[in-house]
């Protein structure tokens, strides 16, 4: 049986020391738990344990889940690919969106969001290594999608995404990590104010964070391999 409690401070204690590694406080990363394919008794056991900021792939899956655990302060994040068809059951539910990869997704979130509910938290996913399997903009397109986006109603930029190609050594992996900080960092010089880098998994969250990662979305390290 996994322990999902016991894995799931096993995690904090691991984050914080990669924070402490980087010189950075552990208040600075926010653990977003990823519960793909895993019931939603076990986000209600990391929920009992101190979690709120779940991440959900599928649009069908996170309605499920965030009618099954049904607790006011869950924050729910989207960080699958959406598509258009799927956009107001997203803008109607969930809190954060990490993969607005193009204009037309944005504008229908803008137009379906409830006014009561606030601005929906954004992020641009960005294809950092050029992969043609993966969806996300070139960083070269990100400058004009922001500036678009950024003045749409009921949305708030945050932030930049991705989701690089598996590397095993850890200074490997801090490259992409480290043209995606550089990359919100240009474009808060140009004017714009994001304040969120959602990057890094369990498998490299600690090269993630010592390149400035302010949510690092972690799945398996919690809940346990996927079947």
């Amino acid at each position: 049986m996994i322990n999902v409690t016991e894995n799931f401070r096993k995690i904090q204690d691991l984050l914080a020391k990669a924070a402490a590694d980087a010189g950075r406080s552990a208040d600075q990363i926010r653990l977003l738990a990823v519960s793909k394919m895993k019931p939603a008794e076990a986000v209600l056991e990391v929920y009992a344990a101190g979690q709120r900021d779940f991440g959900e792939n599928t649009v069908r899956e996170g309605l499920q889940k965030i009618a099954a655990v049904d607790r006011a302060d869950a924050v729910w994040h989207f960080i699958g690919h959406l598509q258009s068809n799927k956009t107001k059951a997203v803008a109607g539910h969930f809190q954060w969106v990490h993969t607005v990869d193009r204009l037309k997704i944005a504008r229908r979130l803008s137009v379906q969001r409830p006014r009561h509910a606030g601005d929906l938290n954004v992020c641009i996913e960005v294809n950092i290594d050029a992969e043609d399997s993966k969806s996300g903009v070139s960083p070269a397109e990100v400058a004009d999608l922001a500036a678009a986006v950024a003045e749409l109603p009921g949305l708030r930029l945050r932030g930049l995404m991705c989701l690089p190609a598996i590397r095993a050594d850890f200074e490997q992996q801090r490259q992409p990590f480290a043209r995606l900080r550089a990359l919100m960092e240009s474009l808060n010089r140009s004017g714009m104010q994001m304040d969120t880098l959602s990057m890094g998994m369990t498998a490299d969250y600690a090269a993630a964070i010592r390149e400035g990662a302010t949510i690092v979305r972690v799945g398996t390290a919690i809940f346990g391999a996927r079947e």
